[in-house]
């Protein structure tokens, strides 16, 4: 009876293994000859060129002074070290004998045309989410217009047995979302536009949606926040710990701009994602994106000039503490009211850092990394920078201003607060 037990356990699990083996092996796709770059047409060119840049495509798969689109970008993952692909049309090293079936597969289900799993590092769950036509412009303009580079990848630095790419499979089956777009029959046409562009191509909640520990989205809570490359892309719904809730209009001059007066600048990862990404989309889309967010901020009415809330950090900037005893007001008086103290008006790129969400999030990385590293002309909006004080003030005067800038936005002190901005300073820093 025990060896009967023991035979059909192990006929369940051997079963269960073949079966395994069967959902997770993909075969390989034939190589081919790089396509003619004549063969597509200037308008599928451009409407891919479009899409790419929306994708972040070349933010993700460009090394810092590295050649674009040959890959290497280093991404600090919770599971180790990753380099982005080669996706340049070199036939050796990049994509160039890639079919445009292979191309689609890898889009879709993140399988190489080798048949090995790609990480899911690569948000294929979102690119599934395109229609066919927008997967093939892509594939267009990286074939036509993107120069081959021959740069081998560099090996990643994932521990055993993460790194075994068959087991990929497993963490798709569980953790996924591979389901096509659908259209919500109860919203409007440009909310859907938005919602295409967001869960699709754009992928915003690849990067704003919180993960289980194995790095799985927690799709019941999209868009609620979550770390990223050493900062926090916050929320973007009604759980946003912004004093001022963000409005259609806000989300519009944020993505089109890169500034919201009313919540603060694009800095940090943001920055390429507004500046040489969305900024490639038309008007109307960036408009679509923003009816899309607005409405799951849910707040679209409100006048933020009117808010009490505006209205109490503007006069909570004076009176300043005395500054002899309180040494977070004076190096705050000193390095940074010039340029952030505001009147009734707020000035455009300066932000009344009390509104501003990274003093009002759980955690005091995104205040932290500014300091540290000011706000370049590529960032935030053209011709307002911020100098950076990495160099300038020590982890106690940054911890010293930092709080100061908490307690005069109303909220608790944050634990150990010192020791964060240690922590903070010596973390991989995000470069593109």
């Amino acid at each position: 009876m025990r060896k009967r037990i023991i035979y059909s356990i192990c006929g369940v699990v051997v079963a269960g293994l073949v079966l395994f083996g069967i959902y997770a092996w993909h075969p390989e796709i034939a190589p081919i000859t790089p396509p003619a770059k004549d063969q597509f047409s200037a308008e599928t060119i451009a409407h891919g060129k479009m899409l790419a840049a929306a994708g972040y495509c070349s933010t993700c798969h460009t090394a810092p002074g590295g050649q674009e689109y040959a890959g290497n970008y280093q991404m600090n993952t919770d599971f180790g070290t990753i380099y982005s692909s080669n996706i340049t049309p070199d036939p050796e090293t990049g994509i160039g004998d890639w079919s445009e079936a292979a191309f689609i597969r890898a889009m879709r289900t993140g399988v190489s045309r080798d048949g090995h799993h790609l990480l899911p590092a690569f948000p294929f769950e979102h690119f599934n989410k395109m229609t066919d036509d927008d997967i093939k412009s892509i594939y267009a303009y990286i074939m036509s217009s993107v120069p081959a580079v021959k740069q081998e990848k560099k090996a990643n630095g994932i521990p055993f047995p993460l790194n075994i790419r068959f087991l990929q499979a497993g963490w798709k089956m569980l953790f996924a979302d591979t389901s096509a777009f659908a259209e919500h029959t109860d919203k409007s046409a440009e909310w859907n536009r938005g919602a295409y562009l967001a869960e699709g191509i754009a992928h915003c909640g690849a990067c704003h949606t919180p993960r289980n520990s194995l790095g799985g989205e927690k799709y019941s809570h999209i868009y609620e926040g979550a770390p990223i490359d050493g900062w926090i892309a916050p929320s973007l719904t009604a759980t946003s710990t912004s004093p001022l809730p963000w409005r259609q209009q806000d989300f519009y001059e944020y993505l089109r701009t890169g500034n919201s007066p009313f919540h603060g600048s694009a800095a940090g990862p943001m920055a390429p994602v507004v500046h040489h990404g969305l900024a490639a989309l038309s008007d109307s889309d960036l408009k679509a994106l923003s009816v899309y967010f607005g409405d799951i901020a849910g707040n679209n009415s409100d006048d933020p000039a009117a808010n009490p809330k505006l209205q109490a950090a503007i006069k909570a900037q004076l009176p300043m503490p005395d500054a002899r005893i309180n040494q977070g007001a004076r190096l705050y008086a000193t390095a940074c009211a010039s340029c952030h103290f505001s009147s009734n008006t707020l000035k455009k790129g300066r932000p009344l850092l009390a509104l501003g969400s990274a003093v009002h999030l759980d955690e005091p990385t995104n205040l932290v990394n500014v300091m540290l590293d000011g706000v370049r002309s590529n960032q935030g909006i053209p011709g307002v920078v911020m100098p950076a004080f990495r160099h300038a003030l020590s982890d106690d005067e940054i911890a010293a201003i930092a709080e100061y800038l908490r307690h005069n936005a109303g909220e608790q002190p944050w634990p150990n607060l010192q020791q964060q901005v240690g922590l903070i300073r010596h973390q991989p820093r995000f470069e593109q």
